[in-house]
C-alpha cells in the first residue's frame, strides 16, 4: 500500500481579493507538472469568494463540474436556464459535454461563501449539458460515508459521467469509516475540516492523499472532522 500526501500549504494558491483560492492541482496560472490531477480527478480548487462577488459568465465543455458548498451560498445562473441557490451541505454536479456557459456568485451581501470545487474528465465527450443540485443532511454524513456522486446516481447521489464513487462524511473524534476497494481502483481523500487518520497516517485541513495498492481504506477522526472520499477507477 502506498499514501502519497498533498499537504494543505504545498498546494498552489491566488487571492485576487474578491476570491481566495487554493489549488491542489494546477489550475489557471498554477502550473505544477507533478501535480496534474489523479486518475479522473483533474481539479480540486478550495474557493472563498466574498461578499456579492463571483465568476462571471463564461463557458466549459467536456467536463464534469461538482461543487460542494461549505459554509454560505452560491447562485447559479446557466445556458440552460438553470437558476438557483446552492447553500451548505448540497451539491452541484454539472456535466458540460458539448458546451455550457454559466456564472457562479456568492449569494449574501454580507457573508463570504466557502466551497470546493472539483473537475472529472467524463468517460465519453461530446454528451449533451445536463445539470443537477442535491442537499445532503448533516445527519446522513454522520459517522459514515454517504456517496453524494456516482455514475449510476444510486442511493440518492448526483449522476456525473465517469466511473467514480465521491463520499462525504463528517465524523466525531473517534469515528471510524471504512471504504473496500477494487482491484485496480485507487482513493483521494480531501480533508474539509479537523484532523484525521487514513491507514494511520495523519491529515488535516486542506491536506489531500492518494491511496494506491490498498483493499481497504480505514478513516478515523481524531477531532470533529470533515472530508470528501473519491474511489476512482
Amino acid at each position: 500500500m502506498t499514501i502519497t500526501l498533498r499537504p494543505s500549504a504545498a498546494r498552489g494558491h491566488a487571492n485576487h481579493g474578491w476570491l481566495d483560492s487554493f489549488h491542489t492541482f494546477s489550475f489557471a496560472h498554477y502550473y505544477d507538472p507533478e501535480h496534474m490531477g489523479y486518475r479522473d480527478l483533474r481539479v480540486i480548487n478550495e474557493d472563498v469568494i466574498a461578499p456579492g462577488m463571483g465568476f462571471g459568465t463564461h463557458g466549459h465543455h467536456d467536463m464534469e463540474i461538482v461543487t460542494y458548498v461549505i459554509e454560505g451560498a452560491l447562485e447559479h445562473r446557466d445556458s440552460m436556464g438553470e437558476h438557483s441557490i446552492i447553500r451548505a451541505g448540497e451539491v452541484q454536479r454539472m456535466s458540460a459535454g458539448t458546451g455550457i456557459r454559466h456564472s457562479e456568485f456568492n449569494a449574501s451581501r454580507s457573508e463570504s461563501v466557502k466551497l470546493l470545487q472539483i473537475w472529472l474528465l467524463p468517460a465519453r465527450e461530446g454528451t449533451p449539458p445536463s445539470y443537477e443540485q442535491k442537499m445532503f443532511a448533516p445527519a446522513e454524513k454522520h459517522n459514515r460515508l454517504c456517496l453524494i456522486a456516482a455514475a449510476d446516481g444510486r442511493d440518492g447521489a448526483v449522476t456525473i459521467h465517469q466511473d467514480v464513487d465521491l463520499y462525504a462524511a463528517m465524523l466525531d473524534p473517534g469515528a471510524t469509516v471504512s471504504l473496500p476497494l477494487r482491484a485496480g481502483r485507487g482513493a483521494w481523500l480531501q480533508v474539509v475540516g479537523g484532523r484525521i487518520r487514513v491507514n494511520e497516517r495523519p491529515l488535516q485541513a486542506g491536506d489531500g492523499a492518494a491511496v494506491e495498492g490498498s483493499d481497504l481504506v480505514d478513516i478515523v477522526a481524531d477531532e470533529p472532522s470533515e472530508f470528501l472520499l473519491f474511489d476512482l477507477t
